[in-house]
């Protein structure tokens, strides 16, 4: 029997890996990233209304013309970005948006840049597209675009960058001159820009969110991805969206209909609605995450460990080795969660190749306040142990 090299090669998902130890062990989860909170009601109950008034047959292909008008009206008022509900794709998630732009634009032996750390679907994706991925590690702790380290990496068969902005895991946000000089390389070597920006609408401190579509030259060469499940915190319901111009959104609408096709029509409906709703609710469920970040940042702190800045996401990053603790952070994070009851996630985990740190750990904070202190109490107390 012969299985495809990408999947029989494949190690467990560090993601995977975590939360099962962390089930085994009875720990606390702040490895995988979800918040535990329901959600925002108005939004939930758009979604009840939908399966019980709204058909639940196949949609649009492409998506329901009313969620496709909802995207279009929502970046309009929340980014001054402005798109044809045509050039909108609904999918199955953002990873599935990844996937589908990743198949309609890598060919074999095309080179893909991948800024790293990364969301560790994408290597595997373009493997399985045929595709080469180049890392260009970022280095903590604020984790820097520079162009010189991406002009060594494009050569003439480099195709795609890929970028994830704000960056998961570790929490930062590009700059709009870092953002600026990604979007001049390519324009100067006409690439095309994968733009995974589901975290835009979980950044903090007032900070607002611009797209790299619109840089000069990039309208054209960018396919933008979008989460519901970021946005609203309803990880669960795995609608998302793709958007891009011409030749590249017919190409990642095509490769979306031999994928999935379509989307839960009922959270479709509820989604529409949600993007619709005022803006003062997604800003107090953003309030309530900022507190679930101070307080994880500031228990951590108190028990000796060096967090890292954080302007965006729902993870906190520590340095191991600022905060004295000599093992490394795939030790850390299998012997935190067996001895302290705590999961994280070793960061060196979600790098290729050389130049990955190996001191970053990352925790999940959208979680409930005694959970946060229980989890940063069993660390302290497991972390006087180590000596």
């Amino acid at each position: 029997m012969k299985i495809h090299p990408v999947y029989a090669e494949m190690e467990r998902t560090v993601f995977d890996l975590m939360s099962g130890l962390a089930r085994e062990h009875g720990a606390i989860n702040l490895g995988q990233g979800f918040p535990d909170a329901p959600g925002p009601a108005p939004v939930l109950e758009a979604a009840a209304r939908a399966l019980q008034d709204k058909p639940s047959q196949y949609p649009p292909g492409a998506g329901l013309p009313e969620l496709r008008e909802a995207v279009a009206a929502y970046y309009a008022r929340r980014q001054d970005l402005h798109i044809e509900p045509e050039q909108v794709t609904i999918t199955s998630g953002a990873t599935e948006a990844i996937a589908c732009a990743v198949l309609a634009l890598v060919q074999p032996g095309d080179e893909v840049i991948l800024f790293q750390p990364a969301y560790d679907a994408y290597a595997p994706m373009v493997r399985r597209a045929g595709g080469v991925p180049v890392p260009v590690p970022l280095k903590p702790p604020h984790f820097a675009y520079h162009m010189d380290a991406l002009e060594r990496a494009i050569t003439p068969r480099t195709r795609v960058v890929m970028v994830n902005d704000p960056l998961n895991p570790a929490g930062t946000a590009a700059s709009e001159a870092e953002l600026a000089m990604i979007a001049r390389a390519c324009v100067a070597h006409d690439l095309i820009a994968i733009s995974d920006e589901v975290w835009e609408e979980v950044r903090f401190d007032g900070a607002s969110h611009r797209s790299l579509m619109t840089f000069e030259g990039m309208a054209g060469r960018t396919v933008k991805i979008g989460s519901a499940g970021k946005i609203f915190g309803l990880t669960g319901w795995k609608i998302g969206w793709m958007i891009a111009q011409g030749q590249v959104a017919v190409a990642v609408s095509r490769a979306h209909q031999f994928l999935t096709f379509a989307s839960a029509a009922p959270l479709q409906w509820a989604v529409a609605e949600g993007l619709a709703m005022p803006d003062a609710m997604l800003a107090e469920q953003r309030a309530a995450w900022a507190a679930s970040r101070a307080r994880l940042k500031a228990g951590l702190e108190a028990a000796g460990f060096s967090v890292l800045p954080n302007a965006a996401t729902w993870f906190l990053c520590v340095d191991l080795a600022a905060s004295g603790i000599s093992l490394s952070d795939r030790d850390f994070a299998m012997r935190a969660v067996t001895e302290a009851g705590v999961a994280a996630i070793p960061v060196s985990a979600l790098y290729e190749g050389e130049g990955r740190p190996g001191h970053i750990v990352r925790f999940c904070f959208t979680k409930p306040d005694a959970m946060l202190d229980e989890a940063v109490a069993r660390l302290a107390r497991w972390r006087s142990e180590l000596g």
